[in-house]
């Protein structure tokens, strides 16, 4: 059966992705290829994907205006579809998680359900409208598929866990010993972003994004800065596009070992040309994070992944 892609005349996309690809040469061939992927609803390959997955990564924007990259966990069968425009978690946030303090009725909300061990993704945009004791509802805005570049293939297991028994919290200000031990290690992370304004239309949201490289390929500048080499990918600038507009910027980096968690939030630019960039063998552009503040949560992931596989797709970290 046929999955008919974007059913509006208005483009999929908000002003601040267009200006992008318009910029790269590239607005009417991507505006062909969004009409033809991009959906205001769940096709059924997406619906069985959601369902078998053990976790999901969730992206939302806090009172003050501050993106968060959240992770949830659950049985496989806590995400599901009562049709293809609603979409049902079954679950509560991990002690320590952002989340719990951003989800409310009426927000905008994005999911990344992405499989490490297949390297398979989609992501879905939406807004929250009904909250509940073990979880809420989301009326679907927009889903899509990702290419599998730049993903570290992982086989994971799924231990016991109870979110909401404490874990060890702990506020980030500035990047110490600790997270910079982390990001220095990491191979993978996520990146909220958003754009919200009414005038955005059906283009408007919330999304969030991974990022995946070999390990070092976040740069740790200072205690407050990150860079990150961008490269080739679907040129659709979904997380390019919303900084256009709206400079804040959520991350989350994962200790696979451990399962600990590092939520960071703050601003971010795009360095589009400079000798900077050339530093990057095969870079396009750089992505520079500033942070405002953060926590480190340990253990509380109760995901156990093993080494990832040498991949071919991991020479950069792709187009956001």
């Amino acid at each position: 059966m046929a999955n008919p892609g974007w059913s509006r005349s208005e483009s999929p996309f908000h002003a601040g992705e267009l200006a992008i690809q318009a910029r790269l040469g590239a607005q009417e061939r991507i505006d062909k290829q969004g009409r033809r992927v991009i959906r205001e609803y769940l096709p059924d390959q997406f619906r069985h994907f959601f369902t078998q997955l053990p976790y999901v990564i969730v992206g939302t924007v806090d009172g003050a205006g501050n993106p968060w990259a959240s992770i949830l966990v659950g049985e496989p069968g806590f995400l599901s579809s009562q049709s293809d425009r609603i979409f049902k978690v079954t679950a509560k946030p991990l002690f320590g998680d952002p989340l719990i303090t951003t989800l409310a009725n009426r927000i905008d909300i994005g999911f990344l359900g992405i499989e490490l061990h297949t390297r398979r993704r989609n992501r879905l945009n939406g807004t929250v409208t009904a909250t509940h004791a073990d979880g809420f509802d989301v009326e679907v805005g927009q889903s899509f598929g990702n290419c599998p570049q730049y993903i570290q293939a992982r086989m994971f297991e799924l231990g016991e866990y109870h979110p909401t028994i404490p874990k060890p919290v702990y506020q980030v200000k500035a990047l110490g010993e600790v997270e910079q031990g982390m990001i220095a290690e990491a191979d993978t992370f996520f990146i909220t972003t958003a754009y919200q304004e009414e005038s955005a239309g059906a283009a408007r949201g919330v999304d969030v994004s991974h990022r995946g490289g070999k390990s070092g390929f976040v740069r740790i500048d200072d205690e407050q800065t990150l860079t990150v080499p961008d490269f080739s990918g679907n040129s659709h600038f979904n997380t390019f596009g919303n900084l256009e507009l709206n400079p804040h910027a959520g991350l989350l980096f994962v200790d696979f070992d451990r399962g600990n968690l590092l939520y960071l939030t703050g601003t971010a630019e795009v360095i589009w040309e400079g000798d900077e960039i050339i530093a990057y063998e095969g870079a396009e552009r750089l992505l520079r994070f500033r942070l405002n503040y953060g926590y480190r949560v340990e253990g509380s992931l109760p995901l156990r992944w093993f080494d990832p596989e040498f991949s071919p797709f991991l020479a950069g970290t792709g187009s956001w």
